[in-house]
Order: C-alpha cells, then sequence, then structure tokens
C-alpha cells in the first residue's frame, strides 16, 4: 500500500524580532493584563518593509526544496494554504498564490490549488496531499504556506479600549512560513491525519476590516473558544478514531506532541483534559510559541523545523500534531520522521 512520507521541511522567519513588552509600550491605553504572562509569548517574528506574504512563502518552500532530493521541476502538485495572500499592500484572490508560487519555483509541470482553512490550512493541505499520494493520482508535492499576520497587532494596537477587548488575541501573532515536501513510500510515514470543523462555533474568531477604521482585524471571544467543550472536540474524536482501529492513545506510542502555538496556559489546560479522556500520559512537547508566537497556518511545521535544527528529533520518532482553528477545526495528524536534513 501506497503511504505518504514527509520528506523535506522549509521554514522562514523574519529577521526583525518584536518582544511583546516593545508591542504593549504601544498600547494607547494603559496594558489590561500581563500579555506575556497569560500567553506564554515573549517575542514574535514582524515582517521588513518588502516582505508579504508571497515573499515568506516563496522562501519557505525555497528552504524545504534545499533540503529536498527533488527539484522544483520533480513536483506534480503545489498547495498553497495562507489565510494571509498579500503582495506589497495587496490582497490577492487571482491568480491563485499556489499558481504564482508554481511559476516563482520553476514547478511547470505541477498541478497548482489554494486551500482555505484557517490555522488549520497547512494540515489541511496536508491532509489533501495524502490522500492524493494514496489514491495514486500523485507521487509528491509540496504544501505550503508564507503568514503576513502581525497587521492585525497594528490594527489592535491602535484601537484596543478595555480590558478584554475581543483584539487582544492580535497581539501574539507572528509572521513566518513554512513548507513540507510529501513523497510516496512504501514504509512508514504520514500514519493519519483527520480534521473536523464544528460550525456552530465559527463565530468566535473571525478575520475581517476594522469596524472601526483602516486595516485587517481579528475578533476573538477567548472565554468561549478556550473552555473545556471546545477541547474535548479533539479528544473525543481521536478517542473515537484509535477505537474504530483496536487501539489506545497509550498504544500508539508518541514520543512528541506539537500543539498548535496560540497560548501555554491554554496548551496546559489541553493536556490536562487529554491526560483524563485517553487515561493516558501526554508525551513531551515541542513548541516555539515564547519566540515566534502565534504563526497561523504554519505553526506546526514551524516547530517541526526548529525541533529538526536543533536535533531534538531522532529518525524513528513518532510525532502528533494537534491543530486549533477558526471554523471551529480539531483533529489531528500522526507521523513517523524519516531521516531529514534541515
Amino acid at each position: 500500500m501506497v503511504n505518504s512520507i514527509i520528506e523535506a521541511v522549509g521554514a522562514y522567519l523574519p529577521a526583525r524580532e518584536v518582544t511583546t513588552a516593545e508591542l504593549m509600550r504601544q498600547l494607547a491605553v494603559d496594558a489590561p493584563l500581563d500579555l506575556e504572562k497569560v500567553s506564554g509569548v515573549s517575542a514574535r517574528r514582524v515582517r521588513a518593509h518588502d516582505e508579504d506574504s508571497f515573499t515568506i512563502a516563496l522562501a519557505a518552500a525555497r528552504g524545504a526544496l534545499a533540503n529536498s532530493r527533488y527539484e522544483a521541476a520533480d513536483l506534480d502538485v503545489i498547495i498553497s494554504c495562507s489565510i494571509t495572500r498579500t503582495r506589497g499592500e495587496d490582497f490577492c484572490f487571482e491568480p491563485s498564490f499556489a499558481l504564482t508560487l508554481r511559476n516563482a519555483l520553476g514547478a511547470r509541470r505541477a498541478i497548482h490549488f489554494d486551500v482555505s482553512n484557517a490555522c488549520a490550512g497547512m494540515m489541511t493541505g496536508v491532509l489533501v496531499l495524502d490522500r492524493m499520494i494514496r489514491s495514486g493520482a500523485v507521487r509528491r508535492g509540496l504544501v505550503v504556506s508564507g503568514e503576513c499576520i502581525t497587521p492585525i497587532s497594528d490594527t489592535a494596537v491602535r484601537e484596543i479600549s478595555q480590558k478584554y477587548d475581543p483584539q487582544f488575541a492580535s497581539l501574539t501573532v507572528g509572521d513566518a512560513g513554512a513548507a513540507v515536501v510529501l513523497d510516496s513510500t512504501d514504509g512508514p510515514g504520514l500514519d493519519y491525519v483527520e480534521l473536523n470543523t464544528s460550525a456552530a462555533f465559527a463565530k468566535l474568531c473571525l478575520g475581517m476590516p476594522s469596524d472601526q477604521g483602516p486595516g485587517v482585524a481579528l475578533y476573538t471571544d477567548n472565554r468561549a473558544m478556550h473552555n473545556e467543550s471546545r477541547y474535548l472536540l479533539w479528544t473525543t474524536r481521536q478517542r473515537e478514531f484509535l477505537a474504530a482501529r483496536g487501539t489506545s492513545f497509550a498504544d500508539e506510542g508518541y514520543d512528541y506532541l506539537i500543539h498548535h502555538q496560540f497560548s501555554g496556559p491554554a496548551v496546559e489546560l489541553i493536556d490536562k483534559i487529554a491526560e483524563r479522556e485517553f487515561d493516558a500520559l501526554m508525551p513531551p512537547k515541542l513548541a516555539v510559541l515564547d519566540r515566534y508566537g502565534n504563526t497561523a497556518s504554519t505553526s506546526h511545521f514551524v516547530v517541526l523545523h526548529d525541533a529538526l535544527r536543533q536535533g531534538l528529533i531522532a529518525p524513528g520518532s513518532k510525532v502528533l500534531l494537534v491543530p486549533a482553528a477558526s471554523g471551529v477545526v480539531a483533529g489531528f495528524l500522526s507521523v513517523t520522521i524519516g531521516e531529514l536534513r534541515v
């Protein structure tokens, strides 16, 4: 049976760093609370004046190909998953980012399309490409995202006016790009990936033009988003999935866990709930939240690239990725890591 495997990983982080303390000093009102303490974010990377979603995505894609044994011309498909799709000051719908990336990379024979699924975008792209590889439709492809998302922080700094302002979560984001090459294999690789959307929660986190002035904004009901009922969307679905396979969380033997990088305290609560629901200890967590903040759709693969670069993940390790995205999207991805260079 043909499976897919992560053949290469790339990431790009802008050089400029902005600390949480620096950001909070820009607020027009007194800091309503200790953002670093309640979020776990100490710093984030912010685009340079000549960087945008496209240039960030392109840098990540080139990084992945530099770590791959394949050239761009060998790719059968390119899937772009960015939430933000800026080129300069323009938000682009057409032509698709996947097409412009294909042309810039020289992947002339690759089919190409965009997917959009909020912060679960790259995981959705991996799911789609995995299914394409398993079906035999393609042999290998690239999933990529470039997030130039800190403009919502700029808006929040100008507009936050109360302690529980719905733009507060906007202060935790950072810009980043990530890309993965998936290849076909008959050995260990991507074990499974499943996502589900619970639309009843869709209005809890919405990105849109600001309702107060120019700029884009993110409005989040943090109290409703970050509670047990929302977190159970993951644990319930994975417990049922594993039971149908005749296994359990403990039986799977995950070596590492990567959560969406959105809140350190929230992740600690999620793990406590998961240990109760799965009746098993959670594996060690890999994270970059303190250094890079919430990098939206790229976050899991920025973490994976960072851990590989530091030599923290040995070949043969089994890693569980758990998304948390507007929509609301929950799910899980299990992958056995092969020999990857970064």
